[in-house]
């Protein structure tokens, strides 16, 4: 498994990072084989895991945290704090208050004493970054976190953070973590050249696209295909068509590689220059199996030429699929109002 560096962190990561979202309840609901996974992951060589303590409310980092008994220090272990923990409206955001009582949680539940990149998981636009900053550079010089990174940030968030560290003295966020696979790549327009720009690594989540890019007959019939990811499933809609389209071509390319849609998928994510790693979230162990499988897949010019003849760069084919995207000002009733 080749190994880059995170950033400026001067940290090597695998370049395939285990993503642990659909270990507990959201998926994987057998403690013991998700951490057969995970020794499996570690035994290819991925030394890179990320979990978040929204998962499965805590569930997946406590998975984690057994898995990692007496191997802790082969992994470079990511967490994430920021989204809902509670119905209390101070479990959650970036505040300093939250910060510090989220770390000590998500330390307990990993069994820890120090997170390796601790990740705000998504924006709060109700708490000033200097604030988020301060509280998180506090935790980076007590030792408890040894590097800092954000998801979802768009890239004026992630300019309006580089600078207020600059100014403010706090330590900087040195990742970011976005959904990037072929049929999304809106992120190479200006999230990825500005990640570049200040010298943060970029760990991209969501390469097979919630199963689209899976290499399954009828990508439309996966287990996310109901409940609050159903729109991205719905034929009916336009974008979704567009994008069975271009995974009916993109199936005919990969075959003509002699590669699987996987990982051609996976292959594609980490042919940018500007990616450290490419999360990959596997149910099953065969999953993981099937994936790892490609880790030494490199795509020619010609095939990435092909796969902009079918998804042109910086498009996303659905942008339905970026549905937790947050909505113009203009559009968000709220801001209409004094």
């Amino acid at each position: 498994m080749k190994r880059r560096i995170l950033g400026g962190t001067g940290i090597a990561v695998s370049e395939f990072a285990l993503g642990t979202m659909m270990f507990g309840a959201m998926g994987n609901t057998d403690h013991d084989e998700s951490v057969r996974m995970i020794h499996s992951a570690l035994d290819a060589g991925v030394n890179f895991v990320d979990t978040a303590d929204v998962y499965s409310g805590g569930e997946s980092e406590e998975i984690v945290g057994k898995a990692l008994k007496g191997r802790r220090d082969e992994v470079v272990l990511a967490t994430k704090f920021g989204l809902p923990m509670g119905l209390d409206a101070n479990q959650r955001g970036g505040s300093s208050r939250w910060i510090k009582q989220a770390v000590e949680n998500s330390l307990r539940r990993l069994g820890t004493d120090h997170i390796d990149l601790y990740q705000m998981h998504r924006p709060d636009h109700e708490t000033d970054i200097d604030e988020t900053l301060s509280a998180l550079s506090d935790l980076v010089r007590s030792g408890k976190v040894r590097a800092i990174g954000t998801s979802f940030f768009s890239p004026e968030q992630t300019v309006e953070a580089q600078w207020t560290a600059e100014r403010r003295g706090h330590h900087r966020f040195r990742t970011e973590q976005p959904p990037y696979s072929i049929l999304t790549r809106g992120i190479e327009a200006s999230v990825l050249p500005t990640a570049q720009r200040y010298g943060m690594g970029v760990l991209t989540f969501g390469p097979l696209n919630s199963g689209w890019l899976s290499g399954r007959a009828d990508p439309t019939s996966g287990h996310r295909s109901s409940g609050r990811g159903a729109p991205m499933f719905d034929l009916t809609q336009p974008g979704v068509q567009a994008k069975a389209e271009a995974v009916e071509k993109l199936t005919k390319l990969a075959a003509e590689a002699g590669l699987s849609l996987p990982h051609l998928a996976v292959a594609f994510v980490l042919a940018h220059p500007a990616i450290t790693s490419v999360l990959v979230g596997p149910r099953k162990p065969e999953h993981l199996v099937g994936l790892l499988a490609g880790a030494e897949v490199e795509l020619s010019e010609d095939v990435l030429d092909r796969i902009d003849e079918i998804v042109p760069p910086g498009v996303d084919v659905n942008v339905g699929d970026l549905y937790i995207d947050p909505a113009p000002a203009i559009q968000d009733k709220r801001l209409r109002r004094r």
